[in-house]
């Protein structure tokens, strides 16, 4: 093996725990590790050549296109350096990760488990599907992440064949009979598990995400051999480098749920007190020829360490592209599943979350109802329930898809409010109203 340091790119628009642990990984490797943004990163082509600035000898691939509005873009971007070094994981893995039908055909053509599912294209197709299921089952988007996107249905809930601008589909709800929900997280990287954990679902919720507060569980040492070559197995099936993979148990055995190309490594740390980093690090540094001390791997692992890299590029200045500005009430697209309406809003910094008048939510076809807040309100000392679903905000061209708050808004004069989860994008203008609250025509 070459002893030179490899230089490492982690390619990753956002602030996260997992981009920052990796970096810090691939230094304290004794490696070079680049972090890929906005702010440094430049392609060159000419004089039929191109160039990659930062230079490196791989890329680790932390794109995160089920959290995006335009995931083409991003994976344009993730391909465009694949044309020019070696990506983990590539983005035609990721992009087959990222959408879980396409996922699920890839496991099936090679006889792995998943549950049984109904992908159809038109919303008449998957409502006549729906028969086929039991009393409930999961509505799903095909992209989506923790836990958004998907919902338990009942046996009469209509459905749509797109949720927004995302497909949805219909899936068999797996598990085993008398027992509480759970599902297994399997983290592989490079054919080797490096931790799994249970997944227990929140008392008011019946996903098991750890970004919605699921409970977890160390397994490592306890999962049987044959589910975890389930697990090594769908990585490699889906074609990814490393992956966190959901498997869930029913009474007739495993299947495969999920096999996610940029799973969070927070939970399992908590679970198991393992961190993938140093591994991920160690194969993106292998996969170039370069060295690392397994020992001093194992010995990262032990903590997370998602200090700011000594690597992280300083943003420069953007005189161009300054934050919006939307006033005190203000002229919004709201989408649901079967319905769009343009619709005046009221902005409120003071509440956590957007609501919406649980008329308009029907107009629009909001929902499924996914689960439920707990809301403080004035001087009351109880916290009262709210059911949560899921909309598509849309402003001066940017949309936004938020778990919104259903409530009766009917003796108020706007019928939707938008909370910081909304209003964190923009500068507010309090004094800036659009004059006429009532509801404006339909878009076309």
């Amino acid at each position: 093996m070459d002893d030179d340091p490899v230089t490492v790119g982690v390619l990753s628009l956002h602030n996260s725990k997992e981009t920052k642990a990796i970096l810090n990984a691939v230094e304290a490797l004794g490696h070079t590790p680049e972090w890929l943004r906005s702010e440094n990163t430049v392609v060159r082509f000419e004089n039929e050549q191109a160039t990659l600035t930062p230079d490196v000898d791989v890329v680790v691939n932390r794109l995160l296109l089920s959290n995006t509005d335009q995931p083409s873009e991003e994976l344009g971007l993730a391909q465009t350096l694949d044309g020019l070094r070696p990506v983990l994981n590539s983005p035609d893995a990721t992009s087959r990760a990222a959408h879980k039908t396409a996922a699920a055909a890839a496991l099936i053509s090679e006889g792995l488990p998943v549950p049984k599912t109904v992908f159809a294209l038109s919303t008449d197709q998957l409502n006549t599907a729906r028969s086929e299921f039991g009393a409930e089952a999961v509505y799903k988007t095909a992209i989506g992440t923790h836990g958004g996107g998907a919902w338990k249905v009942g046996l009469h809930d209509p459905l749509t064949a797109q949720v927004g601008k995302r497909r949805a589909f219909i899936q068999e709800l797996v598990g085993r009979t008398g027992e509480t929900t759970r599902d297994l997280r399997v983290y592989v990287v490079d054919d080797r598990v490096v931790g799994a954990m249970y997944r227990h679902a929140a008392e008011d919720d019946w996903r098991t995400n750890v970004a919605r507060g699921g409970r977890v569980e160390d397994v490592t040492g306890s999962v049987p051999d044959d589910v975890l070559d389930l697990a090594r197995r769908a990585t490699a099936t889906v074609g990814l480098d490393y992956a966190g993979v959901d498997l869930i148990e029913g009474d007739d055995g495993w299947y495969i749920l999920e096999v996610n190309p940029t799973a969070g490594f927070k939970g399992l740390y908590r679970a198991t007190g393992i961190s993938p980093a140093p591994y991920i690090a160690a194969q993106a540094i292998e996969h170039t020829g370069g060295s690392v001390d397994s020992d001093r791997v194992t010995n990262l692992a032990s903590t997370l360490d998602d200090s700011v890299p000594s690597c992280k590029p300083v943003p420069t200045p953007d005189p161009v592209r300054d934050t919006v500005t939307i006033g005190f009430t203000e002229q919004v697209v709201v989408r649901g599943t079967s319905g769009t309406k343009t619709v005046v809003a009221k902005s409120d910094s003071g509440a956590a979350r957007t609501s919406v008048d649980i008329r308009l939510a029907a107009d629009i076809g909001a929902g499924p109802i996914h689960t439920v807040s707990r809301v403080r309100s004035g001087s009351s000392k109880r916290a009262k329930t709210r059911p949560v679903v899921d909309l598509v905000i849309g402003i001066g061209g940017e949309q936004h898809t938020v778990a919104a708050n259903i409530e009766d808004r009917s003796h108020m004069s706007h019928r939707l409010l938008l909370g910081r989860d909304v209003l964190k994008n923009y500068t507010l203008d309090v004094g800036r109203r659009v004059e006429d609250p009532a509801e404006l025509p339909d878009e076309e």
